[in-house]
C-alpha cells in the first residue's frame, strides 16, 4: 500500500509504484476530473498540482508523488491555490471559455499554477505557461483572455 495526499487527504492505495498517477486517480479514486488525453504527457489533460507544480499526472508515477501534496481539479477550490482558483474559473465562466471542455480541467490547473507565481503575465509568460495545454477546439484566444482578467481580478 502506497499513501498519498491528495486534495488534502491521505488517501492509501494498491498500486505499483510504476502506476502513472493518473490511472490512480481515475480508476482507483474515481476521480474524473483529470482527464486522459494523449497518455505520453504532451496534450495537458492530465494536470495536476503536485507540491504546488502543474504536472502530466499520465507520465508521473505515484512513487513520485509519495510525501508530497496533490491538488486535482476537483480540490482545487480548497487547496492553498483556492483563491485564484474561483478567480480563474469564474474568468473562465464570464469570458465563455469552454467549447467541448475535455481540456479545461488541465487547462485550469496550468492557469492557477501560473498565477500563484506570476499575478501580472505577459501574453509571453501564458503562451510559456500554457504550452503544454492542448485545446483540439482551439478556443486559445479566450483562454489567454480568462487569464488575464483573473489576473487584473487578483491585483
Amino acid at each position: 500500500m502506497i499513501t498519498l495526499d491528495i486534495n488534502g487527504k491521505a488517501t492509501r492505495v494498491d498500486a505499483a509504484p510504476d502506476t502513472p498517477l493518473l490511472w490512480v486517480l481515475r480508476d482507483t479514486l474515481q476521480m474524473t476530473g483529470t482527464k486522459y488525453g494523449c497518455g505520453m504527457g504532451l496534450c495537458g489533460a492530465c494536470t495536476v498540482h503536485l507540491a504546488g507544480e502543474p504536472v502530466r499526472s499520465c507520465s508521473t508515477p505515484i512513487s513520485a508523488a509519495v510525501g508530497k501534496k496533490i491538488v486535482t481539479i476537483e480540490g482545487v477550490d480548497h487547496a492553498k491555490t483556492a483563491k485564484v482558483a474561483k478567480v480563474v474559473q469564474d474568468a473562465w465562466q464570464k469570458l465563455d471559455v469552454v467549447q467541448c471542455g475535455y481540456c479545461q480541467s488541465g487547462q485550469i490547473m496550468s492557469a492557477v499554477a501560473l498565477l500563484e507565481k506570476n499575478r501580472k503575465p505577459s501574453d509571453a509568460d501564458i503562451d510559456a505557461a500554457m504550452a503544454g495545454n492542448i485545446c483540439r477546439c482551439a478556443t486559445y484566444v479566450r483562454i489567454r483572455a480568462a487569464i488575464h482578467d483573473a489576473a487584473k481580478s487578483l491585483a
